[in-house]
């Protein structure tokens, strides 16, 4: 039971990235939550430092999610945290620019008190 809570936290989080739901996205995580990724030259120390970053992208690059898919997915317990790695294929707009990108993801998840897995980090890196 506890892997499919996982599962279904995690297909939640990609649904709504994959459908730009940026409000469905942002709530998968802790307001806490640290996030790594490989085309940024910088940790993201919370979810508003990640929300901030979103909105720029979208109003200086015309980003936008367009479609996401979770494939090679793997659960380890370890208490109440959760390791989610996947690879994941994002297809992307930037101006009205389509691109699909190719990367593999690992997204942290701890189990709050209510039972709830909420994201508390997330690492984004390139494929080799």
């Amino acid at each position: 039971m506890t892997e499919t809570a996982v599962l279904a936290a995690a297909d939640a989080l990609v649904e709504a990235f994959a459908r730009h739901d940026r409000d469905a996205y942002f709530a998968a995580f802790a307001p806490d939550a640290t996030f790594v990724f490989h085309n940024l030259d910088r940790r993201l120390d919370c979810r508003a430092a990640y929300e901030a970053e979103w909105a720029l992208w979208e109003t200086r690059d015309g980003f936008r999610v367009t479609g996401c898919r979770s494939t090679d997915r793997k659960v380890q317990l370890v208490g109440d945290v959760a390791i989610f790695t996947h690879a994941v294929e994002t297809d992307l707009s930037f101006g009205g620019e389509a691109v699909t990108s190719n990367e593999r993801e690992t997204i942290v998840f701890s189990r709050g008190p209510e039972g709830r897995w909420v994201a508390v980090h997330e690492h984004l890196s390139a494929p080799t």
